[in-house]
């Protein structure tokens, strides 16, 4: 027979010493064991017993390799996927729990509260109309998935398809010159606007026009932009004649 060992073998004191309950939960009493972690003197429940486990047990699953070799229980569900369905609680049918209160004689909001106390009534859930199981078919050429990119054209590119096709449309205009991004902004030039209209410099200067018919200049340009707005719909090259019709 195999002797017991006594928690204060790996304490300080040892097993010849003075022995307290408080040296197995004092860490600079305790002492390491051969192959074993180090304790911290924490009490724990079921210590100093063996087989203690911590965490949280593991639940059982279903599902694995071996179930879908030998098939899924019968017992998870009634379809062949080992998902479990929650019932969801319907909720309650007011308006039938009105109906059947007044067919009763009930009227008043204490008479309706004791009788929702005694009679439950609920929705129907959409389900249940149809008892049997609904399955989706697919169809058997469904693809899932996103898309392949097309093969590349092997045949054209060996017997130079590209190249011929490109040697036909020079032949039918051979003076044809073809730009490129290079060449376009090689001789692309700015927008500059034009020089004004020469005029004396008496006119361009000291000129002022003798009637002001305008109140300031902010309402000038206002004026001015919505005549250009309005002179669209008008008739007359200056845009001063009457409205013309729609037109389709």
């Amino acid at each position: 027979m195999t002797a017991v060992e006594s928690p204060f073998t790996h304490t300080a004191a040892g097993d010849l010493g003075c022995q307290r309950e408080t040296m197995l939960s004092n860490e600079l009493l305790l002492r390491t064991e051969l192959g074993k972690t180090k304790r911290r003197g924490y009490a724990q429940p079921g210590f100093p017993n063996e087989g203690f486990v911590y965490g949280r047990p593991n639940e059982a699953r279903y599902g694995g390799a071996t179930d879908a070799l030998h098939g899924w229980p019968s017992t998870l569900s009634s379809t062949t996927l080992p998902f479990h369905r929650r019932e969801k609680k319907s909720d309650r049918d007011f308006m039938a729990l009105n109906k059947a209160a007044v067919q009763t004689g009930l009227v008043t909001a204490q008479e309706n509260y004791e009788f929702r106390a005694t009679h439950d009534v609920r929705k129907r859930a959409s389900g249940d109309d149809d008892t049997k199981v609904r399955t989706r078919r697919v169809p058997p050429t469904m693809v899932f998935g996103i898309s392949t990119r097309p093969s590349t054209p092997i045949f054209d590119l060996l017997e130079h398809k590209y190249q011929d096709k490109c040697a036909q449309s020079l032949r039918r205009n051979p003076n044809a010159v073809y730009e490129t991004r290079a060449s376009l902004l090689r001789t692309y030039q700015n927008p500059v606007d034009p020089a004004p209209l020469w005029q004396l410099p008496k006119f361009t200067k000291s000129a002022k026009p003798s009637l002001q018919t305008f109140r300031s200049e902010n309402a000038r340009r206002s004026a001015y932009a919505n005549f250009e707005t309005d002179k669209i719909s008008r008739r007359g090259n200056m845009g001063h004649g009457v409205y013309e019709s729609a037109k389709n």
